[in-house]
């Protein structure tokens, strides 16, 4: 399944993604319910103003973000850990992109960071750039585990 992912993905032109930022996290319990319907995680970005890093970071998700083979499987939005903009948690409490940021310990950027509608990370981060040639990989195989352990949990009653 990630191998026929990656080779769908490396199809899209990402010169002709016509977003050039992902979805900012504004309510993220309100995404959690569709996170349950759809079975699928969430992709977090973490930013910041100003990081060369981050924006080379959107140049693999935001196309991933809009194309069907991976946002199908997956939520994805962008936190930015220097704003104070307003967003709802997983839990249902108003909070800020810098709060919410520091309460989970994100400090280095970019971090990718995949989540059940619980709020419970899955996997580890994903943090700075890595090897850019392998970044889109090292994405999609953090999906692909994470809808796995996605289906291996026991749904509650």
């Amino acid at each position: 399944m990630a191998r026929k992912l990656a080779t769908i993905l490396a199809c899209v032109p990402m010169a002709l993604s016509a977003a050039t930022a992902l979805p900012r996290a504004e309510d993220m319990a309100l995404d959690a319910s569709v996170m349950r319907a759809q079975a699928k995680p969430m992709v977090v970005l973490y930013s910041q103003a100003e990081c060369s890093w981050c924006e080379e970071a959107r140049h693999y998700l935001v196309p991933m973000s809009t194309a069907a083979a991976s946002r199908d499987h997956a939520l994805f939005r962008q936190v930015n850990i220097d704003s104070e903009v307003t967003l709802t948690d997983f839990g249902g409490v108003r909070t800020t992109h810098r709060a919410f940021a520091r309460a989970r310990k994100v400090r280095l950027t970019p971090t990718v960071v995949l989540y059940d509608a619980d709020g419970k990370q899955l996997g580890e981060a994903i943090v700075g750039m890595r090897l850019p040639d392998f970044y889109g990989q090292y994405i999609i195989n953090a999906i692909e585990a994470a809808r796995s352990t996605l289906r291996s949990t026991p749904k509650a009653h």
